[in-house]
């Protein structure tokens, strides 16, 4: 198949305004495209991505994890780190911004990227062997003494000296397990921490305004609704829910869990699944300050409490600035299985879709209680300072996994208008600053593919686990097979251990 030669001057239209859609935008500005524009059905530019004022996208939140903690899979280890340079440029140039120079929701006090750290506990007594990849991994690239063995008497010695004694005992043993006489495994790895989605989002997209990059939003203007397609079955533009149409010599469809249903060829690669998050609202700082104390960045750390893929796959964040302790559960991927039309060709899939807080409808937030009771076991367990609190809050985070975890950023097979940058499978966002940098390179080296384009490829797996997607609508993570959380069932009925 002949491919296309884009030039400085192709029209380019991204569909989705997410981590993958505004790091591919920020990076085909940087490298000399003009007419780019990223078309998305939230109003960004005036909600900001506040999950509070209707955003409802995964790249939306309080905060993602930031680590570079990896097992054997090298690429992303190395691809995380290739981040952290630009993300602490990014804090730099907010902190020395003018307020009026910055976009609405940020402010130059604003850390888009803290390095709090992260601990990665076992339950089990032993380091799992993804610890002991990763350990590896990080020490063949030299950096073996960013790691710190929880109990390892040379890393706690170092520790200690690094950190110092009361800070490191607060960032290590953040639930007391020593106190308890538990045993207390895992590792601390001082690289990691979590990033302000929603801020960083929004500083991204003002930088890729800087660059002449056009944004399109809101229901009608900037939500895709089809492909338009020439006689040989090229992808050559697009329509919105306005009507209107637009022309393209490529486009760019990242609209995360919105993905397969824009284009459900897709689908038996990509699938859209639900993690669960809930929130601890604290008590006004002046009534708590202990707790504002012990759940601040400076004092407490990202944690996995026995992993995010074993056991309950329970993690969590040190407080917001306004006093909010979210803790995600993904111990089970949830899917939403719905009649989907294919825009164009009108045939119809049974797709995985998402069902958030503000889409297809508005409904009240609810979570399974399957993931409420997980979290409740590990809060009552680890934090029962927040019992007497209660959950006050919850989200379903509907993400875009793949058959194997990896991205897929390639163009679709036979169809050289359209590349499909997707499948975050809930470790994408760390790659904000980072990510584009790879799609632009396989934009405009189709054949000659790098580690990542190679990675990424459009593949397909005809047997064996696919990260969940073998299970289809008749598994039992389907949506309607589970039985909802009540505000009741938010609720301690336990007395708190202090």
């Amino acid at each position: 198949m002949t491919r296309t030669k884009l030039t400085k001057d192709s029209s380019i239209i991204i569909v989705g305004a997410g981590v993958f859609g505004l790091s591919s935008a920020l990076h085909l500005s940087q490298a000399g495209y003009k007419n780019v524009t990223v078309f998305d059905k939230q109003p960004y530019a005036d909600n900001a991505y506040s999950t509070a004022d209707g955003a409802d996208a995964a790249s939306a939140d309080f905060n993602k994890v930031m680590r570079m903690s990896y097992g054997d899979e090298i690429e992303y280890q190395r691809l995380a780190f290739d981040g952290i340079k630009t993300w602490n440029a990014w804090n730099e140039q907010i902190r020395s911004s003018k307020p009026e120079d910055l976009p609405k929701g940020l402010k130059p006090s604003d850390l888009i990227w803290n390095n709090c750290g992260f601990l990665r506990m076992s339950l089990d007594g032993e380091l799992s062997a993804i610890e002991r990849a990763t350990l590896a991994n990080i020490t063949r690239e030299g950096l073996r003494h960013t790691q710190f063995v929880l109990g390892d008497p040379e890393d706690e010695k170092r520790a200690i000296s690094y950190f110092g004694k009361d800070k490191w005992e607060k960032k290590s043993d953040p639930f007391g397990r020593k106190k308890q006489a538990k045993k207390l495994v895992g590792v601390f790895d001082s690289t990691a921490g979590f990033v302000e989605a929603s801020k960083a989002c929004t500083w991204v997209m003002h930088l890729c305004r800087k660059n002449g990059v056009r944004f399109v939003l809101g229901e009608k203007d900037g939500q895709v609704t089809s492909f338009i397609k020439n006689a040989k079955g090229k992808t050559v533009g697009m329509r919105t829910a306005s009507g209107a149409e637009y022309q393209s010599e490529l486009v760019i469809l990242a609209a995360g869990g919105w993905t397969p249903s824009l284009f459900p060829p897709v689908s038996s690669l990509l699938e859209t699944t639900a993690g669960s998050v809930v929130y601890f609202q604290l008590p006004p700082k002046e009534q708590a300050p202990d707790l504002w104390d012990k759940f601040s960045p400076e004092n407490f750390p990202v944690f996995a409490y026995g992993g995010w893929s074993k056991g309950n796959g329970i993690g969590g964040f040190p407080r917001t600035e306004d006093g909010i302790v979210k803790i995600g559960y993904r111990g089970t991927k949830y899917t939403n299985y719905e009649d989907v039309q294919d825009p164009v060709t009108g045939k119809k899939h049974r797709i995985s879709v998402p069902k958030t807080r503000y889409w297809p409808q508005p409904s009240d937030p609810a979570i399974t209680k399957q993931a409420v009771d997980a979290i409740k076991e590990v809060v009552k367990e680890a934090m029962p300072e927040l019992m007497a609190i209660g959950i006050t809050g919850c989200r379903n985070c509907w993400y875009i996994d793949s058959l194997d975890n990896s991205f897929l950023v390639d163009r679709v097979p036979n169809d050289d208008g359209m590349l499909i940058c997707s499948g975050g499978s809930g470790h994408g966002f760390k790659f904000l600053p980072i990510l584009g940098r790879e799609v632009v390179n396989i934009i405009e080296n189709p054949e000659e593919k790098n580690a990542y384009g190679k990675l990424w490829q459009w593949r397909t797996k005809e047997s064996g686990p696919k990260n969940g997607l073998e299970q289809g609508e008749t598994g039992p993570r389907n949506w309607k097979k589970q039985i909802m959380a009540t505000k009741e069932d938010w609720q301690f009925r336990e007395n708190p251990r202090l």
